[in-house]
């Protein structure tokens, strides 16, 4: 009858990945009947239980015939006999070696040994000195589900802890292996990461040849999830984007456009859009021509891109910001020119939110440093910014200047002498005329100099910080920025419609800012991050986001996402926060994680860990994630470029892998 009832039980279960433990005890009772001790994966015994930790006895031998048990290892614990319950198992993993109750005694005997310096012990000395016990965290427990029995189960936690004699302990077979790390991975969008590799040292002690465990990830658990990357330069972080990248790309490509996942990249270094052959690397976008494209400042021979510019004239605030970040490095800088980069000019959007007068003086502002741009060269697309600047007095080029003051400043007696200001030209020969008149003649007109509806000076210091660098007593002025058009195009603010509508269609938009410096990388960062919220925001409000979601990639992130920000409402706390709702992702990458934004690291899903070579940070990440709690010092000490600790959202404990180097699709 029980061999029956085993039967019966087995059939229930022979389409739940939990039947390899079934065929793995059988295996194990089968060559301890047989006395192949050789063969078996027996480890030990549980000499201590609780729901967190497991202490186990062991010997040598065991830990030899099964090519050692390193820290970080996994073992599983298995009931001496299951009875009624359904086939589970509990996962251990090593956590270090600790004591037994006669390790006063054994340490007693190596030391008169020692002392003694006896040649070899004796058989019955040898099996006194060869037991120790291993300390062990408690992972969960894997089970079928007790309603869907083909549907395998992990949990957190334990159901029950009974005697500790009750329990054996194994060394888990390569099939069994195979479950533990993948067994609880979706089928769906899955993407071989790399292999299963649970500590640096690659001496296994015995004849044990090493086993290849593929490990494999769920593009699904991605999909508007954060995900940090971890660990020191050089040791792997941005080969692994590049592998979720491109499983990304598998896992979408032939969707429809309302089921795809549209991938940004800033691409700081220029290795996911340019080949690297001195390297051997291949880059995300020659793997993928028909769903990559690159957006570059500089284009690099042998790399089709569009041309990544920004338009400064549509942009005054970001522009200004871009120049004074050029010229703060400039080793002519001086006063009028420190003036002119503090003058504060505002953008169009707040334009339309003042007041008339104040909108009139912030839209001269806007005048004056276009004329400024006109000056050193910048070209421009008149007839698309004429009716950008909108006020009572200010409209299109024509900075509103009162009657009285135009015609004194232009030497004339008539208003139908005074010449129209309907170009940028013609507002350079305009403030032209009316700085010279307000240098030379300060005092004698001073109530031309005043307005008359608020009796306020027509000029404050901001304005005149301008003048003082279009029109520079001494000095280069305008010619001092002339060097930095290349980062200019009049046609530029339509390049954020172009990456919006590849990213709709599900392609991956690689910005190519390798060289660029920090101020342009943060400009288009936040232009762009700003743009891409802003569009998945209004699809949720007009329910039309369906399967589609955007993942953004960040490098350097401590730049953007910095522990010490106290704003929460910038763009990118935004995604932080309600990145989710809006179906947009983010991986982003530094070297350590005391550097990162609380708030991000608190909601962030997925970690990819290698080297970290504090004990500060190792013991923040752990406070942190508590699946790190542990393995510490593995992280510590592991140096292989690759070796990664791997936590998702399907992988519910942590995952030693070692990643696959990216050589393309």
């Amino acid at each position: 009858m029980n061999t029956l009832t085993g039967l019966i039980d087995r059939s229930i279960y022979q389409d739940n990945p939990i039947s390899v433990l079934m065929s793995f005890i059988e295996q194990e009772k089968r060559h301890k009947n047989a006395r192949e001790v050789e063969k078996m994966r027996f480890i030990g015994y549980v000499l201590e239980l609780g729901f967190d930790r497991a202490k186990i006895i062991t010997s040598d031998q065991y830990k030899i015939i099964v090519g050692g048990v390193p820290r970080g290892s996994f073992l599983i614990m298995v009931p001496s006999e299951f009875g009624s319950a359904p086939p589970h198992f509990s996962l251990l993993r090593v956590r270090g070696v600790s004591t037994t109750p006669l390790s006063s005694q054994v340490q007693q005997t190596y030391f008169e040994l020692h002392k003694k310096a006896m040649p070899e012990l004796d058989i019955w000395t040898q099996n006194e000195l060869q037991w120790g016990a291993l300390e062990c965290d408690v992972l969960g427990m894997f089970y079928a589900n007790p309603k869907a029995s083909s549907k395998l189960e992990f949990s957190g936690d334990v159901n029950n802890i009974v005697s500790a004699h009750r329990y054996e302990v194994y060394a888990p077979s390569d099939e069994l292996l195979k479950v533990i790390i993948n067994g609880i991975v979706p089928e769906k969008s899955r993407f071989e990461l790399g292999d299963l590799r649970t500590m640096e040292c690659r001496l296994i002690e015995g004849d044990i040849t090493s086993s290849i465990i593929p490990v494999y990830v769920s593009m699904e658990d991605f999909k508007g999830r954060r995900t940090a990357m971890f660990g020191k330069t050089r040791l792997g972080k941005s080969n692994v984007v590049k592998l979720l990248a491109q499983g990304m790309i598998n896992a979408t490509n032939g969707l429809p456009n309302d089921q795809t996942v549209g991938q940004l990249i800033f691409d700081i270094n220029g290795e996911y859009a340019n080949d690297n052959p001195q390297d051997g690397n291949k880059s995300l976008r020659s793997s993928n021509e028909n769903r990559c494209i690159v957006y570059a400042l500089t284009p690099r021979e042998g790399t089709p891109s569009e041309v990544l510019r920004m338009n400064f004239y549509e942009y005054p605030s970001a522009g200004l910001g871009l120049l004074a970040s050029f010229l703060s490095t400039d080793k002519r800088n001086s006063i009028y020119i420190t003036s002119f980069t503090s003058s504060a000019i505002i953008d169009f959007d707040e334009l339309e939110l003042l007041e008339e007068g104040d909108k009139t003086r912030a839209a001269r502002k806007i005048l004056f440093y276009w004329a400024i741009l006109k000056k050193a060269g910048y070209p421009a697309d008149e007839r698309k910014i004429r009716s950008m600047v909108k006020s009572r007095n200010a409209t299109g080029f024509d900075p509103g200047f009162g009657e009285k003051l135009r015609m004194a400043a232009h030497g004339v007696a008539d208003p139908r002498m005074l010449p129209d200001v309907n170009s940028l030209d013609a507002l350079v020969e305009e403030l032209g005329k009316i700085n010279a008149f307000r240098l030379n003649h300060p005092k004698e007109n001073d109530k031309l100099f005043i307005t008359t509806s608020s009796k306020k000076p027509i000029f404050d210091s901001d304005d005149c910080a301008l003048l003082d660098f279009l029109f520079p007593k001494a000095g280069a002025g305008p010619d001092m920025i002339r060097k930095y058009r290349i980062y200019h195009d009049a046609r530029a603010s339509d390049f954020t419609v172009d990456i919006l509508k590849s990213l709709d269609e599900g392609k991956t938009v690689i910005l190519d800012l390798g060289n660029a410096q920090d101020a342009i990388r943060q400009y288009f960062s936040d232009i762009l991050s700003i743009a891409v919220f802003t569009h998945q925001e209004q699809k949720f409000v007009s329910n039309s986001l369906k399967s589609h979601y955007i993942q953004l990639y960040f490098e350097e992130a401590h730049n953007l996402f910095p522990v010490t920000s106290n704003s929460m409402a910038d763009i990118y706390s935004r995604f932080a926060k309600e990145g989710a709702k809006f179906h947009i992702g983010m991986i982003y990458s530094t070297q350590s994680p005391s550097t990162i934004s609380k708030e991000l690291l608190a909601q962030t899903e997925n970690f990819f860990v290698g080297h970290l070579s504090s004990q500060d940070e190792a013991h923040a990440l752990a406070r942190l994630q508590v699946a790190f709690d542990g393995i510490e010092q593995d992280i510590l000490r592991a140096k292989t470029p690759g070796f990664m600790r791997m936590l998702t959202m399907s992988n519910r404990f942590v995952v030693p892998v070692q990643a696959k180097l990216y050589e393309g699709v």
